[in-house]
């Protein structure tokens, strides 16, 4: 099971938006690999904490956390959330140390860390897409697996994203010689130290472009659509948000994609109400049938069930189907139920014979109203439902 965000950075959840950068910086450096080398559990700390840090630093992400925990970014399993690279991680120190942070050199400065990728940064990482996904009861309660067209921007075939027009038009950065960092030497209360900054002719890519691909004119994207497939927990609700990592617009540049987010809607189901896990059904017998007692079906949200409806069922009686509603979103075994609110139907037009039959009924003493300790008042009901 996943550790807490909140838990991992040492916060609760009314941290602002300052507190959680102090804590992520603090943890950061604590657990970073270049001060605990050959320490994986350090490591694993260290990743926790950049991806606590993503989330929990977004506004959007952090609303979608408190409200749905891990649950609300399933989507993003196996890519994105829970699967950043260190790279990722770095690349978070510009906002964190800043670039001109004495401790750029340590940790990467606002580029990405040094060594095998010689510090480059891909381009610009692509926009956040939303989209609106509508459900139907029967989806919401199973989950679902959906295949939709999303129309956006994509990576270039023409230049398979790199923005060139061909491999020789690619060229390597005069200014940082490829590494897509500019060092300095920089006089700080610690002494002498070396910084690291992206380098401002190439934005950290390490390379310039001569001749511009023709098709993306050189921005390695293209407006196109692309088929995502999606899938859907059981038990969402309406207004839930999913994160679907790396399905949003292409970057520029061979630069990461941004991330697609799926809003949930649902459609109203034409005779159940949900409230909450629960599921809710209006269900209206006839004066005999309440006085006789009789067997119904009624909808539920993946067919029909029926139920006994006991001699002298009274109008506002509640039967409780039980495990017949929602599943939790974050906890499969907890599940909701159906509850049968019963309406005793009055007729509002009767024939000159039913008028008279009715007449009748009226003197006789087992149609006078006559309720007893054990009928719970609509108050009592409701206390017991909600309670």
């Amino acid at each position: 099971m996943k550790k807490d965000f909140y838990e991992i950075l040492g916060l609760t959840k009314s941290a602002s938006a300052d507190e959680i950068k102090k804590a992520y910086r603090k943890v950061a450096m604590q657990f970073h690999p270049d001060r605990n080398p050959g320490d994986k559990a350090a490591e694993e700390k260290f990743k926790e904490a950049a991806e606590a840090y993503e989330i929990l630093s977004d506004p959007d992400k952090k609303a979608q956390y408190d409200r749905f925990g891990h649950q609300a970014f399933s989507q993003g399993r196996g890519g994105g959330h829970g699967s950043m690279n260190m790279d990722d991680i770095f690349s978070q120190f510009g906002d964190i140390f800043g670039d001109d942070s004495p401790f750029g050199s340590f940790f990467g400065g606002g580029g990405r860390r040094g060594g095998g990728s010689g510090g480059r940064t891909r381009g610009t990482r692509g926009s956040n897409l939303r989209i609106k996904l509508k459900l139907n009861f029967e989806e919401i309660a199973k989950g679902a697996s959906k295949t939709i067209k999303v129309k956006k921007h994509v990576t270039c075939n023409g230049c398979g994203g790199s923005g060139a027009k061909d491999k020789s038009s690619i060229q390597t950065c005069g200014t940082c010689g490829g590494s897509g960092q500019v060092r300095r030497v920089q006089n700080t209360f610690l002494g002498q130290m070396q910084t690291v900054t992206t380098c401002p002719t190439c934005n950290g890519e390490g390379t310039t472009i001569a001749n511009k691909c023709t098709i993306c004119k050189g921005e390695g994207k293209v407006y196109g659509e692309e088929t995502v497939n999606i899938d859907i927990p059981a038990g969402v609700q309406d207004g839930m948000q999913l994160n679907a990592s790396g399905k949003g617009n292409a970057g520029d540049r061979g630069g990461p994609n941004g991330d697609l987010i799926i809003l949930i809607e649902e459609e109203a189901h034409p005779q159940l109400q949900r409230d909450g896990l629960n599921v809710v059904f209006d269900l209206h017998i006839s004066f005999p049938d309440a006085v006789f007692g009789t067997q119904i079906e009624v909808p539920t949200i993946d067919g029909r069930a029926k139920i006994k409806i006991p001699p002298g069922t009274q109008s506002g009686k509640i039967f409780r189907l039980k495990g017949k509603g929602f599943p939790s979103v974050n906890n499969s075994y907890d599940k909701g139920d159906q509850l049968i609110h019963v309406n005793v139907w009055t007729p509002q037009h009767v024939s000159a014979d039913e008028k008279q039959m009715l007449e009748k009924l009226t003197q006789s003493q087992n149609f006078q109203p006559k309720p007893d300790k054990s009928d719970k008042s609509f108050f009592d009901k409701v206390k017991e439902m909600f309670g």
